[in-house]
């Protein structure tokens, strides 16, 4: 191979490492939390946010929970359970949960208690505190309170697609359910949240 030529690969080769460098490069810039943004059309978390606040403003206001205040004469104490995940995508249904769990607690109306593996963690520290901790300072077992409520979910998905358009529906369900009796006190839906995908808008 002439020195033409190899000095000619060299170049060749270079310019492709430094392309390849420039490629990876990121852009990344900073923007409100409030600010709205759909990449992909599919579950962020905007959704989540407008979801909760509809959701957790009826729930607040039902009368299953004003009910259970007049009766008891307290506010009900309520448990985290599962929000299941029915749609077509993978996303993280904790992330909903806690922010009903927050919005709750916030409105001043119900109160929470640990979830099941809180607990379990804190079982273990005050098995830990009966052996190491001194007597006045060590807490109490079997001095837990119990929930009355559960608040459970679920988000689903409806997916209507032509050649060029995908529309995308989500449903969001809670419900307050009493754990005593099975009893549902309260139950809120919003099927606010629809999504139009135009596939040649995406490259798709």
């Amino acid at each position: 191979m002439s020195k033409k030529v190899l000095s000619s690969v060299c170049i060749a080769f270079l310019a492709l490492f430094m392309f390849s460098g420039c490629m990876s490069n990121r852009y990344v810039r900073r923007v409100d939390a409030d600010v709205q943004e759909d990449l992909s059309g599919y579950w962020n978390d905007t959704d989540v946010k407008i979801i909760t606040e509809s959701i957790v403003k009826d729930c607040v206001n039902a009368s299953g929970i004003s009910n259970f205040i007049k009766e008891n004469g307290r506010y009900p104490v309520v448990l985290v359970g599962d929000f299941a995940n029915n749609s077509d995508e993978h996303l993280d249904t904790s992330i909903l949960a806690r922010r009903f769990e927050s919005a709750l607690i916030n409105s001043g109306r119900v109160a929470f208690v640990a979830d099941a593996s809180q607990r379990n963690l804190l079982r273990s520290e005050r098995l830990d505190q009966l052996e190491w901790a001194s007597e006045d300072t060590a807490k109490r077992l079997a001095s837990e309170t119990g929930a009355d409520l559960m608040l459970v979910g679920s988000v689903n998905t409806i997916v209507d697609r032509t050649k060029d358009k995908i529309v995308r529906s989500y449903s969001v369900r809670a419900e307050l359910i009493d754990i005593e009796s099975n009893r549902k006190i309260w139950v809120g839906e919003d099927n606010s949240i629809k999504k139009i995908i135009l596939k040649r808008a995406f490259g798709l």
